[in-house]
């Protein structure tokens, strides 16, 4: 444990910072799993979705919560994808 009062306030923090960064990077996980599933099924709502993805990515991006090569990374894939479903055959 910690013996000095800074080091006491920097656990307190983190442990604020990690649940906060749990959450952020559970609902991200959610909104790709919902994105690809929308692309997958060739839902009609899958344009709008990716654009709630990638702001949710950016988000997490500017925070430090995620890389922002990885969302990137995401964001360019997922749209790939949705160019693929939306080309016709």
């Amino acid at each position: 444990m910690a013996n000095h009062k800074s080091a006491v306030k920097r656990h307190r923090q983190s442990l604020l910072r990690r649940t906060r960064n749990r959450a952020v990077k559970t609902r991200i996980r959610g909104m790709l799993k919902q994105v690809r599933e929308a692309i997958e099924g060739k839902a009609d709502n899958a344009e709008t979705l990716l654009r709630q993805a990638a702001s949710l990515l950016d988000s997490a991006a500017s925070k430090h919560i995620v890389p922002s090569e990885r969302a990137a990374r995401l964001k360019s894939r997922l749209g790939i994808g949705l160019a693929r479903q939306q080309k016709p055959a």
